[in-house]
């Protein structure tokens, strides 16, 4: 792959029979470009010593020395897992077992009576939803070459960085990449909150989660990929849009063996990054730098997707 520089409900499902891609992203004649950005190494800043979640484990802020890498401008987008598959056939980990969570408001009306999820029943269960048919069959109007790929899993992610010789960043990568070189900050642009009114710097939710959404910043659901402003290092969208996987596990230290035995940490979760579309401060105000969520790595919902990073001497495709 050639690249150019610049500047969470869980499945609990087994596999099926996988279904037939339905739809499709308009054709590309070659594999899209890798955009990459240039991350420099040194002294990272991992997490922060102003948490607003503690039990997250968000804090202390910690200091790790990296090596310099580059990473996605933006996450991946339709266009180019299309061109993934296209390649290799792959048949994503949703269309295998044949169902993927949808947010309630964005399900297809052709879609019949659904299952929510107990405790969140915002989040319903789709029968054929996949990434081509992100809210469900007949909802192929919803899928655009431009926006960030949802409803893959870790282990599609992990398939797609092998045939671009890239690979899912650490969190601490990400976290240094994510404040673009301004330090302890809480978002990628610095340390102003969104809000429901007049500052929207990134896609996140706006009014009363999970029923009325003002649409302040202009989108409902995803938005492209290139939309709002960069940070420091060039990167876009690093919080909201789209959850981001990392290669790490999710481990809560602090939680005791007896906790852990209760079920308060999921078996096998991988850490994900940067908050949704679906975030808002007064239920999920996880789209800060140092918050941090995690899901089985199978699971596959309409607000996750990735992006990959490329150490220095690394062939690419």
């Amino acid at each position: 792959m050639q690249t150019k520089g610049c500047c969470t409900p869980t499945t609990g499902r087994s596999a099926t029979c996988p279904t037939q891609a339905a739809g499709t992203v308009e054709s590309v004649g070659s594999v899209p470009e890798i955009r990459v950005c240039e991350i420099p190494g040194g002294e990272a800043l991992v997490g922060t010593d102003r948490p607003f979640l503690p039990v997250d484990e968000e804090g202390p802020c910690r200091r790790k020395r990296l090596k310099p890498f580059a990473m996605m401008e933006t996450t991946v987008t339709n266009e180019l897992f299309e061109a993934f598959v296209a390649d290799t056939g792959f048949v994503t980990e949703a269309e295998r077992f044949g169902w993927s969570f949808v947010f309630h408001a964005h399900v297809s009306r052709a879609v019949p009576a659904t299952q929510g999820v107990v405790g969140t029943q915002w989040w319903r269960r789709v029968d054929g939803a996949f990434w081509r048919l992100v809210n469900g069959p007949g909802s192929e109007a919803d899928l655009h070459p431009d926006h960030p790929v949802v409803h893959v899993s870790w282990n599609d992610a992990r398939a797609f960085a092998r045939w671009a010789g890239g690979r899912l960043p650490s969190e601490a990568e990400w976290e240094h990449a994510a404040r673009g070189g301004l330090g302890d900050v809480a978002f990628p642009w610095g340390s102003q909150e969104p809000n429901d009114q007049d500052f929207q710097p990134c896609n996140i939710w706006q009014g009363r989660f999970p029923d009325v959404n003002t649409l302040a910043d202009g989108y409902a659901a995803t938005a492209p990929v290139l939309s709002f402003g960069p940070n420091g290092y060039g990167l876009y969208n690093m919080c909201g849009n789209v959850w981001e996987w990392t290669s790490d596990p999710l481990k809560l230290r602090s939680l005791s063996r007896r906790k852990r035995a209760m079920g308060n940490r999921l078996p096998g979760a991988k850490l994900m990054k940067g908050g949704s579309f679906l975030c808002h401060k007064s239920y999920c105000f996880r789209y800060r730098i140092a918050a941090r969520t995690g899901t089985t790595p199978d699971s596959t919902t309409t607000h996750q997707g990735f992006r990959l990073v490329f150490d220095k001497d690394a062939p690419k495709r």
